[in-house]
């Protein structure tokens, strides 16, 4: 007897209009990111739309923001790819409403927008504290080197610059000499009717790079001119040091040392809260080291909620005296090693008795990590904001900036970090 299957029509036709909201579950992220975005604050977005009186109407604002959160969260940052997922997958159409944007629509929106949607981590960072998932009583920073949209091997060095600059002066000097030959032979041959005006392909590619280098160079040299301005010193004896580093691709980026080695990137630091995971504040740099970073991150959490946390954790990258005390004059109880730990390194336990005063704010903080309560405490570190970089970079698959620029990547670096807290929202209220 032959096997009986479900009923299967593909031309069968629907006796009602379907509706998208139907095939989208109730308790599904997409539902979750459009009911959280209709309650946002989206003037400064829609506001830039009031005086446009000409053109084809533009996508609404709101449903753009919704189908760019919603892909940030499910680790779509591509607009090409968000464009394919509006044709095919259900969610990304549900939030469209079947509106189909292409990718240059997307693009340009993302870009125009940027400052504005940047914004939206604070408002989600206080629909977080509504639902109970701040608390500050325990703060971890952290950060981490994200690759930028241009490769290490664009980059060289002032010395380099030097010497190559050199190299290619001479270079042209005697391109430009064989061409006067070439010319006055060609002239001498078929007569004086050649226009002249044209370049040489290798010369003009020579030329193009010569360009690029003094730029470049020019670039390093004003800014150890501002440098030396700021330290006091006079900024027309300044140079910078040989091996300072430049990036024709993306220059704003720098070399930094990450996990897997050298990368051309940026640094992006976090405040993450010790209940829930929650970022709280966030901000990208160009400076590779992170002891500059601990105080204006601390200080954003301050500014956004009001309120300043009671502990602060980090790691040795962020110690300094001067961190430890202005933490300590502000009211917070300051967690950070003085230096790295070696792998299954065991620090003794701190001393019995009264903290002798004449300890120095280092030997301090070392005895108060070897304390029961400091080693616990210290030990949450690597549980509260590691896990959010594991988050960000491998389960949604961010490893990389795709804007250039230091502004630019700051943009994208609030949107990766608002997604990561509506997925923490949303698992609360799930």
């Amino acid at each position: 007897m032959a096997k009986t299957f479900r009923p299967y029509q593909p031309e069968q036709l629907l006796l009602l209009p379907p509706s998208l909201s139907d095939w989208v579950p109730e308790r599904h992220l997409s539902r979750f990111i459009s009911d959280v975005v209709e309650d946002l604050d989206l003037s400064a977005i829609e506001s830039e739309y009031e005086e446009e009186e000409r053109g084809y109407p533009p996508y609404h604002p709101r449903m753009m923001t919704k189908v760019l959160l919603y892909a940030y969260a499910t680790g779509v940052y591509s607009s090409r790819r968000m464009a394919a997922r509006m044709l095919d997958d259900v969610p990304f159409r549900y939030l469209a409403a079947g509106n189909e944007p292409d990718f240059r629509t997307i693009n340009r929106f993302r870009k125009r927008h940027g400052e504005a949607l940047s914004a939206l981590f604070g408002q989600v960072v206080r629909l977080c504290r509504q639902a109970g998932l701040v608390r500050l009583g325990r703060v971890a920073v952290d950060g981490t080197k994200v690759k930028a949209n241009a490769s290490k091997h664009k980059a060289m060095s002032y010395g380099r610059m030097k010497d190559k600059e050199e190299q290619l002066e001479r270079d042209i000097r005697g391109w430009l000499k064989k061409s006067d030959e070439i010319d006055e032979q060609e002239d001498r041959h078929y007569g004086k009717d050649k226009s002249g005006d044209e370049l040489p392909d290798e010369l003009a590619t020579r030329e193009g790079r010569l360009k690029k280098i003094r730029e470049a160079k020019a670039a390093l040299e004003a800014e150890a001119r501002e440098k030396a301005k700021a330290e006091g010193r006079d900024p027309k004896e300044a140079k910078p040091p040989d091996k300072a580093q430049r990036n024709f691709t993306d220059p704003e980026s720098r070399i930094m040392k990450g996990k897997d080695g050298f990368i051309q990137g940026y640094n992006a630091q976090v405040a993450v809260d010790g209940h829930s995971q929650v970022i709280l504040a966030q901000h990208v740099t160009d400076a590779a080291p992170d002891v500059e970073q601990l105080l204006p991150v601390v200080s954003a959490v301050g500014r956004l909620l009001k309120r300043r946390p009671k502990q602060v954790l980090a790691d040795a990258g962020y110690y300094s005296e001067a961190n430890v005390a202005e933490l300590q004059k502000r009211g917070i109880d300051p967690f950070i090693a003085t230096r790295r730990q070696k792998h299954q390194e065991e620090l003794p336990p701190a001393p019995r008795g009264r903290i002798p005063t004449h300890l120095s704010i280092k030997e301090r903080m070392e005895r108060k990590l070897r304390t029961v309560r400091g080693r616990a405490t210290y030990a949450l570190r690597k549980v509260i904001p590691e896990p959010v970089f594991g988050q960000i970079k491998h389960a949604r698959g961010f490893r990389q900036f795709r804007r250039r620029g230091l502004a630019n990547v700051a943009e994208e670096w609030a949107l990766i970090c608002t997604a990561h807290n509506l997925l923490k929202l949303y698992g609360a209220r799930a």
